[in-house]
């Protein structure tokens, strides 16, 4: 069965970095899209930042543009969200999605908390 599994979250500093890594298996990785969303207390889930299958097109909210960064390696199966610059507004649990025609998936999350 599709598993993603996320790691690399934690507390830092604002002004700070982290990078989330998300492991995939039981589907083919490398035909699916792959994104990274957030849930902040009290608010909806929102997309973050999008990777095409291939890795040759991306996209970002624009709230992290510029900061953030989204890559995958398909010879890994994993898909990898770095974080610079982080402000305390981006703190909340970041899930992993996989996308593939008539099938997605989240992962379990994994809190980034940005506090001094």
């Amino acid at each position: 069965q599709v598993q993603l599994v996320e790691s690399g979250g934690g507390l830092v500093q604002p002004g700070g970095s982290l990078r989330l890594s998300c492991a995939a298996s039981g589907f083919s990785f490398s035909s699916a899209s792959m994104s990274w969303h957030r849930q902040a207390p009290g608010k909806e889930r929102e997309l973050v930042a999008s990777i095409s299958n291939a890795g040759g097109i991306t996209n970002y909210a624009d709230s992290v543009k510029g900061r953030f960064t989204i890559s995958r390696d398909n010879a890994q199966n994993t898909v990898y969200l770095g974080m610079n610059r982080l402000r305390p507004e981006d703190t909340a649990v970041y899930y992993c999605k996989m996308w593939l025609p008539g099938n997605s998936a989240w992962g379990q999350g994994t809190q980034v908390t940005v506090s001094s």
